[in-house]
C-alpha cells in the first residue's frame, strides 16, 4: 500500500525550488551548460500523480531531464510516460540544474522524497555535476553522492541509479569519471544500476528541443523506451 502523504513544508519547500535561478556552473566549458536553463514552463511536482492508491510510488530524484525541460507537457516527459505503462504513481520534484553539488543551494529532493515512502526510487543525478567538477574537490562530489544514495536506501525502498544522462556527442573526461563514482557508490548501498544512459540521445540533434541543451518530445520518448527496456530487464 502506497502512501500519499504531503502537507505545507511540501508545497513550501516545492515552492522555494520552482522559483530558484539555477546558476551555470564552471565545469569543461566545452558544451552549454543546461543547469542554466529556467525551464519550458515545468515546475517540481507537489504531489504524487495517482493511478491507484494501491500501486507502487516511485520517487523521481533528477534535474531538468527527469523534469521533462524541453517536452511540450508533463506527460511527454520520460518519467510520465513509464509510469503510466506500468501503473504506477509517481512522485517527481526534479529540479532544472541540480547535481549532487550542483545548485544544490538549501534544497533536500533525498528527503522529499523520503517523506513520501517510495516503494521505488530512480535515481538520475549527475548531468550538471560535470559543471561543477573543475571548481569542487573529487571528495566533495563522491561524498555528496554517497550520502545521498545511502540515506536513499536506508528506507528500504528499492532504489535504481540510472548512468548520468549526457548531451552531447563531444564527452568531457569528467563525464566518464563521475559515472564512474555513481556507480560505485550505487554498488555500495546494494541499488541497481541501470548503464548506457549517457549515451541514449547521442547522434540523434532531432530528439533535442529548440534550446538544443535538453530532449524534445521525441528524445523523451526515447529515453522512456529505453529506460522501460532496461526496469523490464531489472524484473520491475
Amino acid at each position: 500500500m502506497t502512501r500519499m502523504r504531503w502537507g505545507l513544508a511540501l508545497v513550501a519547500a516545492v515552492a522555494l525550488m520552482a522559483g530558484c535561478a539555477p546558476v551555470a556552473g564552471a565545469g569543461s566549458g566545452s558544451s552549454p551548460d543546461p543547469s542554466a536553463t529556467e525551464g519550458f514552463g515545468l515546475v517540481p511536482d507537489v504531489e504524487p500523480a495517482s493511478t491507484d492508491p494501491d500501486a507502487p510510488l516511485v520517487g523521481f530524484y533528477g534535474d531538468s531531464y527527469t523534469l521533462g525541460t524541453g517536452a511540450s507537457a508533463r506527460e511527454k516527459r520520460w518519467s510520465t510516460i513509464v509510469c503510466q505503462k506500468r501503473g504506477w504513481n509517481e512522485f517527481n520534484p526534479s529540479v532544472n540544474g541540480l547535481g549532487f553539488v550542483n545548485n544544490r543551494r538549501d534544497l533536500d529532493l533525498p528527503q522529499l522524497i523520503i517523506d513520501q515512502r517510495p516503494d521505488i526510487v530512480i535515481v538520475t543525478m549527475g548531468l550538471n555535476d560535470n559543471f561543477s567538477y573543475a571548481r569542487v574537490p573529487d571528495r566533495q562530489i563522491r561524498d555528496a553522492i554517497a550520502g545521498d544514495l545511502a540515506r536513499l536506501a536506508a528506507t528500504g525502498a528499492r532504489i535504481v541509479v540510472v548512468e548520468p544522462f549526457w548531451y552531447t556527442d563531444r564527452r568531457p573526461e569528467s563525464v566518464e569519471v563521475i559515472i564512474g563514482w555513481v556507480h560505485d557508490e550505487a554498488d555500495a548501498v546494494g541499488a541497481d544500476w541501470i548503464s548506457g544512459a549517457s549515451r541514449w540521445l547521442e547522434g540523434h540533434p532531432e530528439w533535442m528541443a529548440s534550446d538544443g541543451l535538453h530532449p524534445n518530445d521525441a528524445g523523451y520518448a526515447q529515453l522512456a523506451t529505453h529506460m522501460d527496456a532496461e526496469l523490464t530487464a531489472l524484473g520491475l
